[in-house]
């Protein structure tokens, strides 16, 4: 919470929010999602940063603050402070709600499960890599995934006054209903286009196509495959592009592909706002798309990561094969926060896709977005020049 409110106070100083802009353009970029908010361009923000989320909205898009690791009440105050500084901008907030987990909040319960085998690898990696016993609980096991911390994270949520609600897996009938009766709109993310028709029948008011490129959990089809069958599948239903959009290149494609805007995350990692420890901002300017990995070994689904010491010891021909959810968060969240805490940099990675290729410097969040809208009006005049100069 310090560290968040040291950046509200950096963010809004004495007067209240600033408000960031893009270029002016005499073409808007403007599509019929913008409508459902009120943006001034299709181009949507997840973060775990609440300036960045903050800032996007100001910029005149959406930023959406992924909450799904907070506490209940970390939520409430969180989204207090998301909206002191987004101003009356959009906001929203995206929460995991898989199904299949425990009832009750009882790490201690999964942490008597758990095989010997993983628990001795994990302690072989404390050996190895010379890792401190961990300052606190860490973020996976401070409290545990269950349907007793869900219900609660959706009451939070509910008692906001965000406009968007994102469900990255899960989506639970009542509150999608409540949601919609308190005004605000539900996004699913789809990495299929069997999720996508899911989705729709579970009521999303519009989709994210997430594909293969994607930072965190990601489905197995690619982004130019995957847009364009979950927009068949949407029909009337809006439909965003997502997985390694990084460039107004990427935002002009995605839309002819038939998206009508822009989910990202991964391009606002290096942001002056978003504040990532400079170790592992060296570590992700000086990637390409083929340092990133696929593994089971962060939460025991499919988690795309910055390729570390951690994702080579777990892919060793040795290691134990990653448990489910939420057996695997509970195995290794302490020696997670261990090894951030501590700055063990071999084992220090994070959640990026590939377009971490374009992650070259550290800007405002402004001058990102700045950038990314006047790459997509350069993108879509270009093509437009090109096909008219052919004809």
């Amino acid at each position: 919470m310090e560290t968040i409110r040291s950046a509200v106070e950096a963010t809004t100083g004495h007067d209240g929010p600033t408000r960031p802009t893009a270029s002016p353009h005499t073409t808007p970029l403007h599509t019929p999602v913008c409508g459902l908010f009120g943006l001034r361009q299709p181009i949507f923000a997840f973060s775990h940063s609440i300036p960045v989320a903050a800032a996007v909205s100001r910029c005149g898009g959406l930023g959406t603050y992924g909450a799904t690791r907070r506490t209940p009440q970390e939520i409430r105050d969180e989204l207090v402070l998301l909206r002191r500084l987004a101003g009356d901008t959009p906001i929203g907030v995206n929460l995991v709600l898989p199904p299949g987990m425990p009832e009750d909040d009882d790490p201690d319960a999964i942490e008597r499960e758990l095989p010997e085998r993983h628990k001795a690898f994990v302690r072989g990696l404390y050996e190895k890599y010379d890792v401190p016993p961990p300052k606190r609980r860490g973020m996976r096991t401070r409290f545990l995934r269950s349907n007793e911390i869900a219900r609660a994270q959706m009451e939070a949520v509910l008692a906001s006054d965000v406009d968007l609600v994102a469900c990255g897996i899960g989506m639970p009938a009542d509150f999608v209903e409540r949601c919609k009766r308190a005004g605000k709109r539900i996004v699913a993310l789809c990495g299929s286009p069997k999720h996508a028709r899911r989705a729709i029948d579970s009521g999303a008011d519009f989709l994210v196509a997430q594909g293969h490129d994607s930072a965190a959990h990601t489905g197995p089809i690619g982004t130019f495959s995957l847009v364009p069958q979950v927009v068949e599948a949407a029909g009337s239903v809006p439909v965003l592009a997502a997985g390694g959009v990084m460039t107004g290149r990427h935002v002009a494609a995605g839309l002819a592909l038939g998206a009508q805007g822009a989910w990202t995350g991964s391009l606002w990692l290096a942001t002056e706002e978003y504040a990532i420890h400079p170790l592992l901002l060296k570590k992700l300017i000086a990637a390409g798309s083929d340092d990133t990995v696929i593994t089971r070994s962060e939460s025991g689904k499919t988690f795309r990561q910055l390729r570390s010491a951690w994702s080579d010891e777990w892919s060793a021909p040795d290691a134990p094969r990653p448990l489910a959810m939420p057996y695997q968060d509970v195995l290794v969240g302490d020696l997670l926060g261990a090894i951030d805490d501590h700055e063990i940099e071999p084992l220090m990675h994070y959640a990026v896709g590939q377009g971490v290729a374009w992650i070259r410097e550290r800007q405002s969040v402004a001058e990102v977005y700045a950038r990314l809208v006047d790459e997509t009006h350069a993108a879509l005049g270009a093509v437009a020049a090109m096909t008219g100069a052919a004809r």
